[in-house]
């Protein structure tokens, strides 16, 4: 008598690994449109990641952020309260950003009553962004004529071309001395300011863009705020350094 057989499904791990892969493709995909994987509640808590957290990365009561003289400021330059923004002009999730919370601040009466400002530094991820080394400087040598943040507005407005010939159309589009910006960015005249201030993001904890830090001017408490996040959180980082 012919034994039955149990009716069975084999399936080989080739073809577990080609399902597992497209699935992982397919989630990676949507979180391209979805800005990024964040919490259930769907807010944009996107940012492009540097390095791996650091267990060692300063609190934000440790963080230290060095002003200086010539980083660009956007309202009030004796507020009370600064905003520092760690950004690359390549990355999706700082023109969010930008877009979004950091005009958001600039129609609040934090800004319009000159309580609190905002400073930009430079902290390009070169290893995934190759076009925001360049831009970054670009905007430097913008901002040695005084016009930093016209160039950052047009960066951020035309994302897709960051090629130095795009670049160099840009300040002349802004009506910049164009044979001196040119011998400016050509010659990386400014490349040690953009080194230094990947330095300055990373010893303050940053490991990613956008980032954050806000500094109460006088007490110099701080708070840090990571990802292109609604300006809710901004407000509240605000009113705990205050």
């Amino acid at each position: 008598m012919e034994e039955k057989k149990e009716d069975s499904i084999t399936i080989k791990k080739h073809t577990l690994w080609q399902v597992g892969t497209f699935l992982f493709a397919a989630l990676f995909v949507v979180s391209l449109f979805t800005g990024g994987f964040s919490g259930g509640n769907g807010s944009p808590t996107g940012a492009v990641i540097a390095n791996p957290v650091n267990p060692e990365a300063p609190t934000p009561s440790q963080v230290k952020v060095e002003i200086e003289s010539n980083d660009p400021v956007l309202g009030k330059k004796d507020a009370g309260i600064t905003i520092v923004e760690f950004s690359d002009f390549q990355c999706p999730f700082c023109e969010r950003a930008a877009s979004g919370a950091m005009t958001d601040l600039k129609n609040t009466d934090y800004f319009k009553n000159g309580d609190v400002n905002l400073i930009y530094k430079h902290f390009p991820l070169n290893s995934i962004h190759p076009f925001a080394q360049k831009a970054a400087e670009a905007s430097e040598c913008a901002n040695r004529q005084g016009k930093f943040w016209e160039y950052h507005d047009k960066l951020f407005t035309n994302q897709q071309a960051l090629d130095v010939t795009s670049l160099k159309s840009y300040a002349q589009a802004l009506g910049l001395n164009t044979v001196d910006f040119n011998k400016c960015l050509d010659g990386g005249e400014a490349a040690a300011e953009i080194s230094k201030e990947t330095t300055q993001a990373t010893n303050a904890g940053g490991r990613g863009t956008p980032y954050f830090v806000v500094i109460n001017n006088k007490d110099k408490s701080t708070q840090v705020v990571s990802g292109a996040v609604p300006f809710s959180q901004f407000d509240a980082a605000i009113k705990a350094v205050a």
